[in-house]
């Protein structure tokens, strides 16, 4: 052991847990024990590795250490000792493996193995973002637009639901593979979503989780590499990935897209997203990721917000709402619509998600209606809207500009 523990040691860890859980997962079929396990060897890792230091291969120590707890557990149920010897001699043989690097891509496995056959797709989606994407309940409960006790509950009867299910829980066939595919993509999408701009918190943005969900996407289009919405998945990531560097300030303060120096724009990631936005496009059929990525496409090849062709935006939103309705669709077809027919046609719009229980409380409706306000030039209501966005959001960086915003305008 020769790497010293550092502030950057406990990132490694986090971001080694789901390979980690799905390396586990996979060799013992057994996701409820697997996940317990894994969660025992992260916590030996943090007592031991601060004071002997990180080993040669972190990720091989911690599968060991994780599969000596789930040997440990099967040999004390007798039910299991048919396969007592075939997973003790798998174990014995897994240093050399890692060690030779042999081992698949066990992240991707894992998102696989996750969406499994006797899950919703909504409940599915959620145990996947907690093992794969390593994100919290509250997080996870941000996403689906419900109470975190609400989705703990989902969580936790979806793990139920595998274990009594009978169904093995492993590697899945080419067949399950595109019967599962949808929500492998949500799940992608979700986990950059919460990269890109993370729910809660001090930081706007994590970028471990949206490099993560961009290499899983790559990966899974190495997979499936004539799948369309694959590819259209990778090119809305990398579309809306190239501005990250304009998205904060020198104190990670929030700066919107109207404000954002778009020189600091990627314009690596925006060639290649277009390119592969144009082949998903060619395969013949247009799904939601497609339609995402090109509206990205559209804000990214405007040299500012006045030039952005937002008739196009506009577009693409109203097909979206007919391909893929929801709050979130509806919210932004709204902004566009203000762009094209001013903001009395935006906070018209605003009007059918003050109905929709999923919306309700939501910050983001608020902060729009301000905006709108500010627009039509109603500061006493604007600011009103503001402030109760600003209550309303468990995100730092959103909460102090949408404050700052209040404070700009009261003060004019």
């Amino acid at each position: 052991m020769t790497n010293q523990w550092d502030g950057t040691s406990e990132h490694l860890l986090r971001g080694l847990a789901p390979q980690v859980l799905g390396a586990v997962a996979r060799r013992f079929r057994d996701f409820s024990s697997a996940e317990d396990a894994v969660q025992e060897a992260m916590i030996a890792a943090f007592t031991q590795w601060p004071r002997e230091g990180i080993p040669e291969n972190p990720r091989g120590w911690l599968i060991q250490v994780a599969s000596r707890r789930m040997t440990d557990h099967m040999r004390s149920e007798i039910a299991r000792r048919e396969r007592e010897t075939a997973v003790a001699a798998e174990t014995e043989n897994s240093t050399s493996l890692l060690e030779a690097n042999m081992d698949p891509d066990d992240t991707l496995i894992l998102l696989f193995m996750c969406c499994h056959p006797a899950l919703s797709p909504s409940s599915a989606i959620a145990l996947t973002l907690r093992a794969v994407g390593g994100l919290t309940t509250a997080e996870i409960a941000n996403a689906f637009l419900v109470p975190e006790a609400t989705m703990a509950q989902r969580i936790s009867r979806a793990k139920q639901t595998i274990k009594t299910s009978g169904v093995p829980f492993r590697l899945p066939s080419p067949h399950e593979r595109t019967e599962r595919l949808p929500a492998v993509l949500h799940v992608l999408y979700l986990i950059f979503s919460e990269g890109y701009t993370s729910s809660v918190g001090s930081h706007l943005q994590r970028f471990d989780l949206a490099c993560e969900a961009i290499r899983l996407t790559r990966n899974t289009k190495t997979l499936l590499p004539d799948n369309p919405e694959v590819t259209g998945l990778l090119a809305l990531m990398l579309l809306t990935d190239a501005r990250r560097a304009a998205r904060t300030g020198p104190d990670e303060e929030l700066i919107p897209l109207d404000k954002q120096d778009r020189r600091l724009w990627d314009r690596a990631e925006i060639s290649e997203g277009i390119e592969l936005l144009a082949a998903a496009l060619s395969m013949g059929s247009v799904g939601l990721y497609q339609i995402q990525a090109a509206i990205a496409a559209v804000h990214d090849e405007g040299e500012s917000v006045e030039d952005t062709d937002w008739p196009q935006i506009l577009a693409l939103y109203e097909l979206l709402q007919r391909v893929a309705p929801g709050p979130m669709v509806t919210l932004n077809l709204a902004i566009a619509a203000a762009m094209v027919h001013g903001p009395a046609k935006g906070l018209e719009l605003l009007r059918a998600l003050d109905r929709d229980p999923r919306m309700a409380g939501h910050y983001r409706v608020d902060a729009v209606r301000a905006h709108f306000f500010e627009q039509m030039g109603d500061h006493e209501a604007a600011i009103q809207h503001y402030r109760i966005a600003a209550g309303r959001t468990t995100s730092m960086p959103e909460r102090n500009y949408l404050t700052t915003q209040a404070a700009r305008l009261a003060g004019d």
